[in-house]
Parts: C-alpha cells; structure tokens; sequence
C-alpha cells in the first residue's frame, strides 16, 4: 500500500529542484498581474492554476514555454521578487519541507529596472522573511537561493561571479537550464572553471531533454555534483542491470540525481510514474533524490511526489527515509548543516514510524 498523503506530509523532506518561477500561488499570479496590467487566460486562481497545468501537460512546447511568460511577468520588481520568495518558504514549510533550494535566473526579472543585484537581494530578503515566519510558527526551515544562467544565451561568467559574491548572504550554488540538446553544458566552460577556482557548488540540468553526452560533459568537463534530472542515465544500464562506465561512475561518486518525476512524465520521459526511471535507479543504488521542478505547473508538492512513487514501486515509509537522506547529504549547505538536517530527518521519520 502506498504511504497515504497525509502521512508524507508529516516527514521531514528536502527540495533540492524547485523553480522559483514555477512554484507560484496562482492567487498570486492575478493580484500581481492585475497590479502591473498584464493579461492573464483567465483572473480566476483556481481556473488558471486548471490552465498553468493543462498548458504544461498539452505535449505543446509552444504553451509550456507561455506557462512562464505569465509568472515571471509578475516577478520583474523587488516587492514582487520579495513576496514570491516568501511565499515559497510558507508553502515548501507547509508540505513539511525543512530545506528548500529555489533556482532561478536573475537576468529574467530585469523588465522593471532592477539590477541584477537588487533582484538577489530581493530574493534574498523574502526567502529571510519567510523563514522567521515559519520559525514563529513552529516550523522551521532553511531556504537558500540558487542563481541559475540561461544556456540558450551567450555564454558568460557574470552569473556564476555574482553567485559567489552571495555565497555567504543566501546563495548556495548555480545552474544552467533552459534547452538542453544543441546547447551543450561546455558552453559555460568558463563559468563553471571559475566557480571551481572559487570552490563554489553547483548542479547543472543534465539529460533530461538530451542523453548521455550531456550527462557526460556536465560530470567529466564541467564537475557538477549533482544533475539536475539526469533520468536518461538509464540509457547507459543494460537490461541486467550492468551500468556503464559513465552511470557507473556516477553512482560511484554519489553524484545525486535531481529527479522530478511528475515533470518527467509531463516532458515525455515517460507515460506513468511506474515506468519512471526512478525505480531502477533507486533499486540500483545511486543516490536519487525527490523534487518537484514546478510545482504550478505540475501541480504538485513534495508530498505528493512522494505519495506518487511509494504508489508506483510499492515504497515504504523506511523507503521514503533513504530518499531525504540521500537529498540531505547533497545539499548546497555546510556539512554541519546537512548533518543537522539528517538528524532532523531521523527524528521526524522515528515519529511515524
């Protein structure tokens, strides 16, 4: 039987993959765009949180790529950027999450005239307002920001610099994402040699839309740690289970894998949960990780990923342990930090048990 929802709710999680402009409050969404005059499909939140997903589910490029049109027309102010901020910290500490990691692309919030240090800084600021309101409602949790550099641009440095000129105030790693296949990771060769000069982390989305080379390049050319996605990895496991060398190494060096399996079905990785990726790699021991990618598009939450996995492999809730722990190790935070958040996750999961 699956772990009911409720009860995932109540375990400590970790999000290492959440959007920040896919995680919006669809409530937030029309008060934002009423304030600034940008039409929506629809002002009812609860029809255009129906539109957000049926778009992001249609199979069309075209509508998923409108999908963030509308949020991050509403997050190009500091107000804005401070209130989504927030808001992502209430929601992730609501579903029970203890650490969250929100990505996002400075150099798309830059409409209303922000630099591209006041929209960190703003973001900044609401992830801190967010916390000290979950902590004085009895639900603590950290949330850090993770600067992300969109690949299909000129390769630049400016994004990785600015991410390590916060690395004590908030940001905890950087990432490229956006279209993968013709826009190798190596692009940002530059970027990612100076966050290693600058023993700075980071994740890269690796084989998610593309196979193997990317994976490949992201881990051999350019070090990342973890790979966002990275569910064509199987692509390199016989039949047998034998691994390849590069899905060997990975699983040697405890690369974690962010893998989002909701997206994942809604991007043609697969047609169901059950055939997801996820159960082979888990039963093959790398260290696989639990995320949600957008959760307004997928219109989802941790919980229910979680929910949605112990359904589709018979997980339990011993199962739903070894995943926030593989997660916790990997986060962009001190060891002693994740070592904190382990023990946290021990204690929560010793509760339900």
């Amino acid at each position: 039987m699956a772990v009911p929802i409720e009860v995932c709710r109540m375990l400590p999680k970790v999000a290492l993959h959440d959007h920040l402009d896919g995680g919006l409050r669809a409530s937030t969404i029309v008060a934002e765009a009423a304030a600034v005059g940008h039409e929506l499909p629809t002002t009812d939140p609860a029809e255009l949180a129906d539109w957000f997903y049926d778009a992001a589910d249609s199979g069309s490029l075209v509508r998923y790529l409108e999908t963030f049109t509308h949020t991050i027309a509403v997050m190009q102010t500091a107000d804005q950027l401070r209130r989504v901020a927030r808001e992502f910290v209430e929601d992730q500490a609501a579903d029970g999450v203890i650490h969250a990691e929100a990505r996002w692309a400075p150099e798309q919030h830059l409409a209303g005239g922000l630099t591209l240090v006041e929209a960190v800084e703003a973001v900044r600021d609401g992830l801190a307002e967010g916390m000290e309101v979950c902590a004085a409602a009895g639900r603590p949790i950290s949330a850090r920001q993770i600067l992300t550099s969109m690949r299909h641009a000129t390769p630049t440095t400016e994004i990785a610099e600015l991410a390590v000129a916060y690395r004590h105030d908030s940001v905890c790693g950087f990432d490229i994402a956006g279209a993968e296949d013709g826009y190798p990771p190596s692009r940002f060769q530059a970027a990612f040699d100076y966050l290693k000069r600058n023993n700075f982390e980071f994740t890269i989305h690796a084989g998610e839309a593309f196979g193997l080379p990317s994976i490949w390049e992201a881990v051999q050319l350019c070090g990342a740690s973890r790979l966002g996605h990275g569910v064509r990895l199987v692509s390199d496991i016989a039949p047998d289970g034998t691994l390849g060398e590069l899905a060997g190494y990975i699983r040697d060096r405890r690369i974690a894998l962010e893998l989002c399996p909701s997206s994942n079905l809604q991007t043609g990785i697969c047609s169901r949960i059950a055939d997801h990726p996820f159960g082979l790699l888990a039963k093959l021991q790398f260290r696989v990780t639990v995320s949600c990618d957008n959760r307004l598009m997928s219109r989802t939450t941790l919980s229910r990923e979680f929910e949605l996995l112990s359904d589709a492999f018979d997980y339990d809730v011993a199962d739903l342990h070894r995943f926030c722990v593989n997660a916790a190790k990997s986060a962009f935070v001190p060891f002693d930090q994740r070592l904190a958040l382990i023990d946290r996750i021990n204690e929560g999961f010793a509760a339900v048990s």
